[in-house]
């Protein structure tokens, strides 16, 4: 790699997070936010639901001591349901709960409110959201060990 391409990988990168640290911070008042890791477990959850927690573990990337402490957490605050399987008693399964649902709607609209002032034009939207699902796609498969 050039020395041009790693000084734009490490834009977009420093970018990403500086967008992120604004997004972070408009949710404070008013939505409940936990650590950075429960809210990767709780975003997994809200996604795939019904999951099991070595699958949710594996794709947040958590080592299962640190995973379990996330779910604890997010169970004690009221954000996830554990149901033991019905086809498998030794499984248990997660699930978002009622509250979990309605801060999800609340950080929908505070996010939504914050990025409509800043970026408004729904070709941009769209190019961003593309842009931004195929690096999580290829970064996940990448730590799978399906991509290099």
């Amino acid at each position: 790699m050039d020395e041009e391409q790693t000084s734009r990988l490490f834009e977009l990168a420093d970018l990403i997070l500086a967008v992120g640290r604004h997004i972070e911070a408009s949710k404070e008042a008013e939505a409940e936010s936990g650590t950075p890791l429960e809210g990767a477990v709780m975003r997994y959850i809200d996604r795939h639901p019904g999951t099991t927690a070595s699958a949710a573990a594996e794709a947040t990337q958590l080592i299962s001591s640190n995973f379990s402490r996330a779910v604890r957490r997010l169970e004690q605050a009221g954000f996830v349901r554990r149901e033991v399987d019905a086809h498998d008693a030794r499984r248990v399964r997660l699930y978002p709960t009622e509250k979990a649902r309605e801060n999800l709607r609340r950080l929908r609209e505070v996010w939504s409110r914050l990025l409509e002032e800043a970026v408004a034009d729904p070709d941009e939207i769209a190019a961003a959201i593309s842009t931004l699902r195929h690096i999580e796609t290829r970064l996940v498969a990448r730590t799978r060990g399906g991509a290099r």
